[in-house]
């Protein structure tokens, strides 16, 4: 046919960057490929095979979909495998024969193209079948993809499923947010639901797919049952352990015959090429005006001067190095996409084109913001930061650094290091540190940031639900992100002043002349005009627990004064189903004076310590530790607070009591660290940054008292 040699021809001084020249030859040779004949033969064949599908099927001209499935077996890490067109709804012979070649022709794409040309692959060594099957009922039912890796931070203890109504393109178009379920694997508990925002949905109509709005009474129903979840998942682990590789699965559940299908299954290629014992970590080093966020995609940073592009028609006016900034992308676009410095869409969910591209190409993206054709400006200069689980766009271009951590050559240390946590978002990425668990994951974060209500408001205007949902969620990520390490989840601490701040809060909180020492902590939870959120919080423990299968929880009490209100909590707890017998664990904060006081008291009650040096240490030396005339009074290291560690510890021992410490002093002040070391502390919590420099600290010291 001469096909070969007019691609070879067409590709000869293909200059990449010169994307006018790009889209041309690419829109040339594909245009090429689909105006050629195939060989009689071939052509028998095809037509053949559908004639025996419609024997099969018993129906006459039967609706297909039609797939490519490329392989590039022996390209390394070649991300782009697996991304050619399939098309959907085709019926009848023409039909099928134009929709096969126009598979052959995605192999040249613009994207494509320049993707090979880029990493110095041959053409023609890439080769690609095309997969006919029987068209699923989707627009009846729903369509998505499952990754059995979380694509963002490659966490692989979990399958992360999308799902709208209808045909699945409108969620890779981004013209809907997805659903989207987050499954443990070893448990296969669902640890996290998100609903999308799917008011509209892709259709089959009489000529082609058509656009129409989903009933009212969908828009806050799931599109998949917890049961369908749970089939799914099982289906997508079945497939990885078949590959022994992480994959990018798409799924149909057909409303006709309510069962799902596993329609196409590729290999999840950002994370499975990617060196698992160098964490690369982007932390930004100046503030700057908000201006921003959506979700964010990767964990990168970048910046640079903003580029708003309504149209691809417009790509020739974008400079490497821009910041891409658009309502949504599709393939059109790749050719500047990895050239920007960052992209953020007004669009879109995590399974967008745009957060598909961005995450192989490596670069940071901010999708679904809503705003950004409107609140950006073109020549605006920008930071992009997706660093912190959440996609935020500040103002000007603020430093940043990269860090490059082997975590293979770190010592084993007999003192556990554990980390504080407190945000659920990050816990996928900060769980690949080589520490043995968390020593105080904060629900404040979560109650804050997903639920923001006060929780008897949401009693009262009977939105409870919510509070317990958000808070299980959260709790349920960062246990499952560590598991089977164990995590400290200590129960709310807010202040009355804090509390008051959450919607809804004031007409249900005392003001108090010093909240620091208030109402605050063990003392709020069996009190009868708190006692009934205190139960909320009791019932999302249990449904990590008990519906999650998230056993490494460990429940810790904080700010309780006397063994007498520690007794009471426990039985408070226990009332509201946290019982001791079905294998819970107690732990208290040693964060008052009393608390190693009656520290053998206290032993008798919960099953461990974890020690609060800010709190102990602004108690003990009788300073307000937000007093700007004190702040060079408040010490860790002075002599009183060691002295009473120092009894907390061996108390607790004599007892069988484990102590742990969650607090920035053993990082600030290697000395400290040191004297903890010696003491035998059990375990020493300190923020993710600082995780791996106390590791080396601790062995450091363990080794020195060694010799």
């Amino acid at each position: 046919t001469g096909l070969k040699e007019f691609i070879e021809k067409t590709l000869e001084n293909l200059d990449t960057h010169n994307i006018r020249d790009l889209s041309r030859k690419g829109k040339a040779i594909r245009k090429k490929i689909v105006s050629t004949p195939f060989s009689d033969l071939l052509k028998l064949s095809i037509i053949s095979a559908y004639h025996e599908l419609e024997r099969r099927l018993e129906i006459k001209n039967p609706y297909v979909a039609v797939r490519s499935s490329a392989t590039a077996e022996d390209l390394p890490g070649a991300s782009f495998a697996g991304q050619q067109d399939t098309y959907l709804n085709i019926r009848g012979e023409n039909e099928l024969l134009k929709a096969v070649k126009q598979c052959f022709a995605s192999l040249f794409t613009d994207r494509a193209i320049s993707y090979r040309e880029d990493k110095g692959f041959d053409h023609f060594k890439v080769s690609l079948s095309v997969g006919v099957q029987k068209m699923g009922r989707s627009d009846l039912g729903s369509a998505g993809v499952a990754f059995t890796i979380d694509p963002d931070t490659g966490f692989d203890k979990v399958v992360v499923i999308n799902g709208s109504y209808g045909l699945g393109e409108y969620i890779v178009q981004g013209k809907v947010i997805p659903d989207e379920f987050t499954v443990f694997k070893p448990t296969r508990g669902i640890i996290e639901k998100k609903l999308g925002y799917k008011k509209i949905k892709l259709v089959r109509g009489k000529k082609g797919n058509k656009e129409v709005r989903v009933p009212e009474k969908d828009f806050h129903r799931f599109c998949l049952t917890d049961e369908q979840v749970q089939i799914l998942t099982e289906y997508a682990m079945r497939i990885e352990k078949h590959y022994k590789q992480p994959m990018d699965i798409e799924w149909v559940l057909d409303g006709e015959t309510k069962k799902i299908y596993i329609v196409q299954a590729r290999p999840e290629t950002v994370h499975s090429v990617s060196n698992k014992n160098v964490l690369r970590e982007y932390v930004l080093k100046e503030k700057g005006k908000l201006l921003l966020t959506g979700t964010a995609i990767g964990s990168k940073i970048g910046a640079g001067k903003v580029r708003v592009l309504m149209s691809a028609k417009q790509i020739h006016k974008f400079q490497r190095g821009d910041v891409l900034v658009t309502d949504m992308t599709d393939p059109d676009w790749e050719p500047i996409m990895k050239i920007a410095s960052a992209i953020i869409t007004n669009k879109g969910g995590r399974t967008s084109h745009a957060a598909i591209v961005s995450r192989e190409l490596g670069v940071p993206c901010v999708i679904g913001t809503g705003k950004a054709t409107d609140v950006l400006k073109t020549g605006q200069s920008v930071t992009v930061d997706c660093s912190k689980g959440k996609g935020r766009v500040y103002e000007g271009i603020l430093k940043y650094v990269i860090k490059h951590r082997d975590i293979t050559k770190l010592p084993r240390t007999k003192t556990k290091v554990f980390v504080n946590i407190g945000e659920p978002e990050k816990a996928f990425s900060v769980a690949r540190l080589p520490v043995d668990g968390v020593g105080l994951a904060r629900e404040e974060f979560i109650i804050t940031s997903h639920v923001g209500y006060h929780p008897l408001y949401l009693i009262k205007t009977g939105q409870q639900e919510k509070y317990v949902q958000a808070l299980a969620t959260g709790i349920g990520k960062i246990a499952a992100a560590f598991y089977p390490r164990p995590v400290i989840v200590r129960l709310s601490d807010f202040k009355t002043d804090e509390y008051a701040n959450l919607k809804g809060g004031k007409e249900f909180e005392p003001k108090e002349d010093n909240p620091m020492i208030g109402w605050r902590g063990a003392s709020r939870y069996y009190d009868e005009s708190f006692a009934a959120a205190f139960e909320l919080e009791c019932k999302a423990l249990k449904v990590v627990r008990e519906r999650m299968g998230l056993k490494n929880v460990i429940v810790m009490v904080p700010f309780c004064r006397t063994p007498e209100e520690g007794k009471r909590v426990l039985e408070k707890m226990k009332e509201f189903g946290l019982d001791r017998k079905k294998g819970w664990k107690f732990y208290v904060m040693a964060e008052i004076p009393s608390n190693v006081i009656l520290a053998k008291e206290f032993a008798k009650i919960f099953d461990g310590f974890s020690i609060g040096s800010n709190d102990l240490t602004q108690l003990i030396l009788g300073i307000d530790r937000n007093s700007e005339k004190l702040i060079k009074l408040f010490d860790e290291r002075n002599e009183a607070v060691k002295k009473a560690i120092s009894e907390l510890i061996s108390t607790a021992h004599k007892y069988r009591r484990k102590v742990g410490i969650c607090g920035q002093a053993p990082s600030d002040y290697p000395d400290f660290c040191k004297f903890l070391v010696k003491e035998g502390i059990d375990s020493i919590s300190v923020n993710p940054d600082v995780a791996i420099k106390t590791i080396l600290l601790v062995h450091k010291f363990e080794r020195g008292f060694r010799k």
